[in-house]
């Protein structure tokens, strides 16, 4: 049984969509923590209604990212967790805080990484006239938006697409695909091999080389 910590900011669809996807689908695993760096954040109502811990560790209460992140691994901790995913986590975190949790952090970028790291994805698709647009969930690494991809949706864009509607129909994909990301690694199924994730086939061991 691997235990799972989320990370949220905001309302935490993302978030929503692994505990559904979870209790409906019965994986080896449970929620043992969701974790907020704002108080105010939707998501935490939804976790506590379904009876999961909640912990707030307010980003604004620190006056660096160094002070923060090393508060913030020491309520993750407190949970003993195998995987941490980020979702909606809206923090650039430093590299002693990754390399922590390194091989055991997932997160999902709304965009085709490597393409359009950073923020305001679905603007920069459109003003690149890209006819595909997409969402990537990768493990995380000390560079932003770099690390090993482990599944990719996408979706085409259409004639006046905005960057609103691009953003609504991609988080119905990232509700599919970070759901089925979380699983495969609590399967023991995702092997990072020279940068790149394998996917191993059920009735098969992970063995990375």
């Amino acid at each position: 049984m691997k235990n799972i910590v989320i990370l949220i900011s905001g309302r935490g669809s993302n978030m929503e969509a692994v505990v559904r996807a979870l209790d409906a689908e019965g994986w080896p695993a449970r929620i043992a923590a969701v974790i907020s760096n704002k108080p105010e954040a939707g998501g935490l109502t939804f976790a506590q209604a379904r009876g999961i811990p909640t912990a707030v560790v307010p980003s604004k209460s620190f006056a660096t990212r160094a002070e923060f992140d090393a508060k913030l691994q020491e309520t993750i901790d407190v949970f003993e967790p195998d995987l941490v995913v980020l979702a909606g986590f809206m923090r650039i975190l430093t590299a002693p805080f990754v390399e922590h949790y390194a091989g055991r952090m997932l997160n999902i970028h709304p965009s085709l990484l490597p393409l359009f790291p950073g923020l305001h994805t679905h603007q920069q698709a459109l003003d690149a006239g890209c006819v595909e647009h997409g969402a990537t969930v990768h493990f995380v690494t000390a560079e932003l938006d770099h690390g090993p991809a482990v599944l990719q949706a996408r979706i085409p864009v259409l004639p006046g697409d905005t960057e609103a509607t691009l953003a609504t129909r991609l988080l119905v994909e990232e509700h599919k695909i970070y759901p089925r990301a979380v699983r495969l690694f609590v399967e023991d199924r995702l092997v990072v091999e020279n940068g790149a994730v394998r996917i191993v086939e059920p009735g098969f061991d992970a063995i990375s080389i």
